[in-house]
């Protein structure tokens, strides 16, 4: 069996070299903080360097264990590849769902995707289609149920959204016999026939819960395409890795269940989030998983800032949830660590998103307050920090390092394993972009408040205006401006550093706005 070849990322080299940018940022951001503790003179600036310090641990963590995921991505294919080439013939097919969960979705889409699924190269006695529907609209499901009569397809409609899209699946379990589910979103068309044919005969480990295969969206614009290199970084590197501790992510499509594997774990967790709830049940069960580093299906790209935020929204709300969900089965001692370290994967999961908005707007707040202080740094010059003549001033450029390189590394790596620099910026931008959402989603998921991110829809491309940006993104805007104005403050203290780092700091979070009036 073939498998991307995206996926590879180049040679043995380009990894270890990609392991020392991330080793050489977690060192310079640790110096840095250290220096700032060694070098704190009063209640204030002790306290602040121990934030940056708390800071710079997380981060550095993140950082190690990054640098770990794309050493060990590199050795996957060659063991998928053993492993696939060590597969029997299929002889006996089992019972397949063929499952789609919809929700006010467009009908044509709908419709178009269905038919395409059930072209698939498998007996067709063995397959029985699924359309699970939760619409709100009464025409999308009057027309969905129209379709389905007419298509030999299941019609399931559930007058409300409990659980979400596990409570959808959850009903459907109730009322299906068949032993294997294959999910698939609404919006994603089938491009390889053979899914079930390459997937189910990894099945006769019969410890093996669930397949998951790569997922990607048709290319785009510029802005959709940047937008896939969140998935693409999952999928090339955090996915094959994870592969290799049996901490495969069941990404919610484009995979297949076992259905043993669900009924004893007692159907799908309902979360926002169910995938990585179920994923992580079933290595509680002692199930193992399994990634496949190709594509079967493609997805719609997403196209508006919007639409992005409310998907990053629903992530960072989910993993919260998780969070809490693990420690909590941990200090239970429903699950122990035993003696594996990749629980810490579950950990990392969890975080991840966190790490990328929490901890760079707590980041952002202490650094404020740092350019405030009385910290020697606030007022070296250039040429001072050039002409290093003390430990001191040496260890101090470890803090020019690791803000360059934090800047720097997400467009290296964007260029040298999706060749474009410019996609490479403009993800560094929506981390940015999207702190704030991020951070928000967080709190609302700790607060345990609704899901739903409140944020207006662009209804059209002419509904766009400045208004419509500046009502979405009142928190960044805010933001900002105390960014700004600190900034000015700043410079009439003749902090000209200081100012410059706050100026950059407040133009990279008004990024939402500008993204949300150029994209919708």
């Amino acid at each position: 069996m073939e498998f991307e070849n995206e996926g590879i990322g180049g040679n043995l080299l380009l990894r270890l070299f990609t392991v020392f940018l991330f080793i050489i940022l977690a060192l310079s951001g640790a110096a840095f903080a250290v220096y700032m503790l060694v070098t704190a003179t009063n209640v204030l600036t002790l306290l602040l360097a121990i934030a940056f310090l708390m800071l710079a641990c997380v981060s550095g963590f993140f950082n190690v264990t990054s640098a770990t995921l794309y050493y060990r991505s590199y050795f996957y294919y060659k063991y998928i590849k053993e492993v696939s080439d060590g597969l029997n013939p299929m002889h006996d097919f089992p019972t397949v769902a063929v499952v789609v969960p919809v929700f006010n979705e467009e009908v044509k889409m709908v419709e178009r995707n269905m038919l395409r699924l059930k072209t698939m190269d498998y007996p067709k006695s063995k397959m029985k289609f699924y359309l699970l529907d939760d619409s709100t609209n009464e025409s999308i499901t009057a027309a969905l149920q129209d379709f389905s009569a007419k298509n030999g397809i299941t019609f399931m409609h559930r007058g409300n959204r409990s659980g979400f899209k596990a409570g959808a699946l959850n009903n459907m379990m109730k009322s299906s016999k068949e032993e294997f589910v294959a999910i698939f979103d609404a919006d994603e068309y089938l491009t390889n026939k053979t899914f079930l044919l390459e997937l189910i005969p990894y099945f006769a480990d019969k410890r093996l819960a669930y397949v998951q295969t790569r997922k990607s969206s048709f290319n785009g614009t510029f802005f959709s395409d940047s937008v896939k290199l969140f998935d693409d970084f999952f999928y090339t590197f955090i996915q094959p890795a994870r592969a290799f501790n049996n901490t495969a992510i069941f990404a919610g499509s484009c995979g297949v269940i076992k259905r043993e594997a669900l009924n004893k774990i007692g159907g799908f967790p309902e979360y926002v989030v169910e995938d990585t709830f179920f994923s992580f049940e079933a290595d509680v069960n002692n199930y193992k998983s399994l990634y496949l580093p190709k594509i079967y299906a493609y997805g719609m790209p997403i196209t508006t800032f919007t639409a992005l935020a409310r998907q990053q929204w629903r992530y960072n709300y989910g993993d919260t949830q998780f969070l809490g969900y693990f420690f909590d089965k941990l200090i239970s001692k429903e699950v122990t660590l035993k003696s594996r370290i990749s629980k810490v994967d579950y950990v990392t999961h969890g975080f991840g998103l966190n790490y990328l908005s929490v901890m760079l707007v707590l980041t952002t707040i202490v650094s404020l307050l740092i350019v405030f202080s009385n910290f020697a740094f606030a007022h070296m010059t250039i040429s001072q920090l050039l002409m290093a003549s003390n430990i001191q001033q040496f260890v101090e450029l470890f803090g020019f390092a690791a803000f360059i390189l934090s800047l720097m590394v997400p467009v290296i790596l964007t260029k040298v394993y999706f060749k474009s620099i410019s996609r490479g910026m403009m993800l560094f931008v929506l981390n940015f972009a999207l702190a704030i959402v991020r951070t928000k989603a967080a709190i609302a998921a700790v607060l345990g408040v609704n899901p739903t991110m409140h944020w207006r829809k662009a209804k059209s491309r002419s509904r766009r205006s400045a208004s419509f940006s500046i009502f979405n993104t009142m928190a960044e805007i805010f933001f900002s401006f105390v960014l700004f104005a600190s900034s000015g403050l700043a410079l009439y203290l003749n902090n000209l550093a200081g100012s410059l780092w706050l100026v950059w700091y407040g133009i990279m979070y008004l990024a939402a706005t500008m993204l949300i009036y150029r994209y919708g």
